[in-house]
């Protein structure tokens, strides 16, 4: 007997009390993330939200779907276990620039290139602010901060360009002061059939006073129609220092579950732990 269920709302996403500093972007991008799912009419059970470490992984925890808390720089490598494991569910992996742009760098790139089915949301405060304010991979030329008090001698690691160069099907950037656009990004992202980057500028109101609301107001660039080339695309991040918003690049491709002929979905187990008969079968699904 089928249960019809009623449209989603914004109160079914409602997780844990939040304790995020007043005024911290994340507010913003987890009201966009709700917003969207809402939108879509696709219901907490039908999510899985994996995290990282950081500010912006407590997410997992504020909205109320299945979570994943992981260790600092994994979650796309649950994520894509997640996913591969039930291909039906909306899987999220969420963090900061720090968790996923430094420490899990290389699980980025090679979830990129897999174009495997699930959204990435990345919230770029530029800072690592859960440890009270350090020099991140995103932190500009000359940044000071507590492991850099001469300036940051590095440059911001340009990870929407590593992103399309590497092969992935959506990349996006958004701007967590225009909640509106974002939302409709996010919506756009989980749609999409494939691996998609959705790079957010959260502001971090405590630490890092330079990337700002007023900052991002004055020296973002909007894209109003995805780039036609991967050439294209990063020639006009280039051209304004990655200092844009919008959809970057689209392409629709085969995801990584369908080159694999993986189109199962999730077994009920009636009858208690599963048998070998059981195991075996679904071993045959991927040979």
């Amino acid at each position: 007997m089928s249960v019809e269920l009623k449209q989603p709302t914004l109160k079914d996403f409602k997780g844990d009390t939040s304790t995020w500093c007043p005024g911290c972007g994340h507010f913003s991008v987890m009201a966009g993330l709700q917003r969207a799912l809402v939108n879509l009419g696709i219901h907490p059970h039908e999510v899985i939200t994996v995290t990282g470490i950081g500010c912006s992984s407590k997410i997992s925890e504020y909205t109320r779907t299945y979570g994943f808390h992981t260790i600092h720089g994994r979650a796309l490598p649950v994520a894509q276990g997640a996913k591969m494991a039930a291909p039906e569910m909306h899987v999220i992996a969420a963090g900061g620039d720090g968790d996923g742009y430094g420490i899990g760098a290389g699980h980025f790139v090679h979830a990129v290139r897999r174009n495997i089915d699930l959204t990435y949301l990345v919230m770029d405060n530029s800072i690592y602010g859960l440890t009270k304010g350090q020099t991140s991979p995103r932190s500009q030329h000359d940044f000071v901060s507590k492991t850099t008090i001469k300036g940051n001698k590095e440059y911001p690691l340009d990870a929407l360009s590593i992103a399309i160069a590497n092969g992935a099907t959506f990349v996006a950037q958004a701007f967590s002061g225009d909640v509106k656009r974002m939302t409709e990004m996010i919506e756009k992202a989980i749609q999409h059939k494939g691996f998609s980057l959705v790079n957010i500028f959260s502001p971090c109101v405590t630490y890092n006073k330079v990337n700002t609301y007023d900052y991002y107001r004055d020296h973002l660039v909007t894209i109003d129609e995805p780039l036609s080339t991967r050439e294209e695309a990063i020639r006009v991040l280039k051209e304004h220092g990655g200092n844009v918003q919008g959809i970057l690049f689209v392409e629709e491709r085969d995801d990584f579950q369908k080159q694999l002929g993986i189109d199962w979905k999730m077994r009920d187990i009636e009858n208690g732990p599963m048998d070998e008969q059981m195991i075996r079968e679904l071993e045959k699904e991927f040979m």
